[in-house]
Order: structure tokens, then sequence, then C-alpha cells
């Protein structure tokens, strides 16, 4: 059975990754007083608290994923830790960008930092190019 060897790097990193999870947890904890009542918000904000919720956990997931790739994927230099760093980045960013363009009081639309989202989207979609083009090429 073979076995997988990752870099210093991209064990660092899954590492830290990891410890983000404990984030995630309390974020759905919150999401339970959310759903009971028990913090006012419209449904503007529910909706953005869910998607925020989510995408840092399912994007977290891939980053995770995506490391076990990207060391085998031949990829060096800035290139490398693009695949390595580009979904993480974007879960921290598009994650935040939800929470943070519906924050204040009877918020019904995203505010000016929505923005947030989009950097992170760009982040997302630069870190699995340059992943799934490093294995393609490998």
């Amino acid at each position: 059975m073979k076995t997988l060897a990752l870099s210093t790097e991209s064990r660092m990193i899954a590492g830290a990754v990891l410890l983000t999870i404990v984030t995630i947890e309390v974020g759905g904890w919150f999401m339970t007083r959310i759903v009971r009542g028990n913090v006012p918000m419209t449904d503007f904000q529910r909706s953005f608290a869910r998607a925020g919720h989510g995408h840092a956990g399912v994007l977290v997931l891939l980053s995770l994923i995506g490391l076990l790739y990207a060391d085998a994927t031949g990829l060096t230099g800035v290139p490398l830790w693009i695949a390595r760093l580009g979904v993480p980045v974007a879960a921290i960013l598009m994650s935040g960008g939800f929470f943070a363009a519906s924050t204040g009081r009877g918020t019904t639309a995203p505010n000016r930092f929505i923005w947030i989202v989009w950097i992170g989207a760009l982040s997302l979609a630069a870190g699995v190019l340059s992943l799934g083009i490093g294995l393609l090429t490998a």
C-alpha cells in the first residue's frame, strides 16, 4: 500500500486549516441560535448567515482535499502556492464576506462589503484552476 507524503508546507497549511474547523463549529452553534429566533435577523441576514456557514464548511473540506493533490502537480513557485492557498483563502474571504455584507440592524440587502465575497470567488477560481491544470499537465 502506497502512503501519501505531503510536503512540509502542505502539511503545515493542512494543520492550520483543520484548526479552523473549531470556528465553523462555533458558527454552527450560532446558526442554531438564529433558527430558534434567539438572534434578531432579517430573512436576508439569515440567508447570508447560512451561505457564510455553508461556504466555510465546504471550502475548508475542499482545501484539505486540494492539499493532498497540490504536491502531486509538479508545479513550482507561485503556481504551486496558488494551488495550495487559493481555496483556503477563498474559504476565509467568501464566508467572511457573507457575514460582513449582511451586518447592521434590519439589513435587507448586501452592504458595501459584498466585494469580499467576489475576491474570495477569484481566489477559489485561481486555486482550483492552478491545481487542476497542474494535475492535468503533471
